[in-house]
């Protein structure tokens, strides 16, 4: 039967959700590609159990995305991890309803009444705008299973049936930076670029750490952040990209969905690092590497937990040492010589705990929706920032959300 009022309830609910770190930065959504078939279990919070499991030939299979395949990021990842999970429980794509190119806003209410409608019993929400739509959902609707990627409500909310998950990508972010500071140094140009999504605390976590993994091989660097205030428009990242470009970064980095910002590197002869997906088809000439969530492992989870009658953790996060944060091949044809040896390093260092990214000395401010100071951070050289430990009592969100010295905003 259709869930008419669904809407509207969402709706309502809607105006009532803004996730922030200390007054207007929220989390975001983000995502990746090929991991260990053996990897360690990472951390996650205790669930309530579901009652009983379905058998794998009667599951349906609900996904909402914001973009589809052809943003050759964001979704694009998660598409590859479904294939994985797939391929690993031979589900076949039948049991799968889509949603694709779904906006933040009813669109989405109208995605998650189509999944309801099929017989979902499982249903992935990929953007973290589409948080508040879940979880009202999920109090509707007791008996399906929701998973919001990202979010950072379900331990608030209390529900056996809603979950947020997100992945350690801070860890990926830290080790391409390494990758783009070894850049910036043979070109002898400190200065980077990064063309940022939103101003929220999962961008901010991300260009962190990347600009700390730059820093790590090359302290004098220095990184300016552009924002499209969008997720996925190609044309907007590639004029973000152009301004950073023109003041003079000689490597930039994004948190965007496009390759605008790769092709715009390649066209003006300066360095790219991407994200989701490996950039150098679209250009061989500048794009270096690309962190990437690795889903296939947790979708994979959720749905053997639905198979076995087994919980799926309210909050869930892994990273690089448990294979849920990936790199794509080094662009070894024009990465700097001993790009190679000091990534192994770094990677070495993160699996075995002698690496924090966000490891003091750090001195940082976080910012309102109005650009007043809302909380500051300093940190000495022996504290380090817990981002995303479900372990310690966070939610699997990503926090970090200061502009640290070092690091300026031009828009």
């Amino acid at each position: 039967m259709k869930r008419n009022l669904l809407a509207l309830f969402l709706t309502l609910a809607l105006a009532l959700s803004l996730a922030a770190c200390n007054g207007g930065t929220a989390a975001t959504p983000t995502p990746t590609g090929g991991t260990p078939e053996n990897s360690t279990a990472p951390s996650a919070a205790p669930s309530q159990e579901p009652s009983g499991g379905i058998a794998k030939e009667d599951l349906k299979i609900g996904f909402v995305h914001i973009g589809d395949e052809s943003d050759k990021g964001y979704t694009y990842n998660m598409v590859q991890g479904t294939k994985e999970m797939l391929s690993n429980l031979g589900i076949d794509e039948s049991q799968l309803v889509v949603k694709y190119n779904t906006a933040e806003n009813d669109a989405c209410a109208d995605a998650i009444n189509a999944c309801l409608d099929a017989g979902c019993q499982l249903i992935f929400t990929t953007s973290y705008g589409f948080q508040s739509y879940a979880e009202e959902a999920a109090k509707a609707e007791p008996d399906v299973q929701f998973v919001q990627l990202t979010g950072d409500t379900a331990n608030a909310a209390g529900l056996s049936n809603y979950h947020n998950a997100f992945a350690d990508i801070y860890e990926g972010r830290y080790l391409a930076g390494v990758v783009a500071g070894m850049k910036a140094k043979e070109i002898g140009n400190p200065k980077l670029g990064y063309v940022g999504a939103f101003p929220f605390a999962e961008v901010i976590s991300g260009y962190t750490a990347f600009y700390l993994g730059a820093k790590s091989v090359y302290p004098e660097v220095t990184m300016e952040v552009n924002y499209t205030n969008t997720w996925n428009d190609a044309d907007l990242e590639s004029r973000a990209a152009q301004s950073l470009i023109d003041r003079g970064a000689g490597v930039i980095s994004q948190h965007s969905d496009s390759t605008g910002p790769a092709t715009t590197a390649e066209k003006n002869g300066k360095f790219q690092v991407g994200y989701n997906a490996d950039m150098t088809t679209a250009a061989p000439g500048a794009s270096l590497i690309s962190p990437r969530i690795n889903w296939g492992p947790y979708f994979t989870k959720c749905v053997q937990s639905m198979i076995d009658g087994t919980a799926i953790p309210t909050d869930f996060t892994a990273g690089y040492k448990d294979g849920s944060v990936v790199l794509t091949d080094l662009n070894e044809a024009i990465a700097a010589p001993g790009t190679k040896e000091a990534l192994e390093t770094a990677e070495a260092a993160i699996v075995d705990g002698s690496l924090e990214v966000f490891q003091g000395p750090m001195k940082g401010s976080a910012y309102d929706s109005n650009g007043n100071v809302s909380d500051t951070l300093e940190l000495s050289e022996t504290e380090a920032f817990q981002e995303s430990d479900v372990a310690g009592g966070k939610n699997s969100a990503p926090s970090f959300c200061y502009v640290i010295e070092g690091i300026t905003i031009i828009q």
